[in-house]
């Protein structure tokens, strides 16, 4: 997993084509001005979901990973908790699916909080739990602070 801000996008070009493109996109659009849903850039090999949503408490989530798609997930407005942990750390709770290209895990991990303009960037073998609440309260012992509106985007790169 890779946890930076939109400002040092460029470091990660190298990564591959696909990645740089998404990057790029992320630092020059609009999103605001965009419908939630599915936007496609380069068909099935490149596009990006844009969601709105209120953050929920840590015991409300699981842990998921993906193996066709990369995701390069970028908070526009608002703050999320961030959770990740290796998936060989974590027990497997619904087996991979390659119909929504995911699948779900229990356990423990390590967490960051995501603000507008970080950015987050996510392999196979990084489970991760996103959109927990964030802010006072939000120790792992109360299972997340107060929920928040959170403007995301989640671009999907396939590996």
């Amino acid at each position: 997993m890779v946890v930076d801000t939109i400002a040092n996008a460029r470091i990660y070009a190298g990564l591959g084509g696909r990645i740089a493109k998404a990057l790029t996109l992320l630092g020059k659009e609009d999103f605001r001005a965009q419908e939630v849903g599915k936007h496609e850039v380069e068909g099935a090999s490149l596009f990006y979901l844009v969601q709105s949503y209120t953050t929920k408490r840590e015991d409300e989530a699981a842990w998921e990973s993906h193996r066709t798609y990369l995701d390069v997930q970028y908070v526009v407005e608002g703050t999320e908790r961030f959770g990740w942990a290796p998936v060989s750390a974590l027990k497997v709770t619904r087996p991979y699916d390659a119909a929504t290209d995911a699948a779900l895990y229990a356990g423990s991990g390590n967490f960051v909080t995501a603000g507008p303009g970080t950015f987050l960037l996510l392999w196979p073998d990084d489970a991760h739990m996103p959109g927990i609440a964030a802010g006072p309260g939000a120790g792992p012992a109360d299972a997340g602070g107060a929920p928040s509106k959170v403007l995301k985007v989640v671009v999907k790169v396939l590996l």
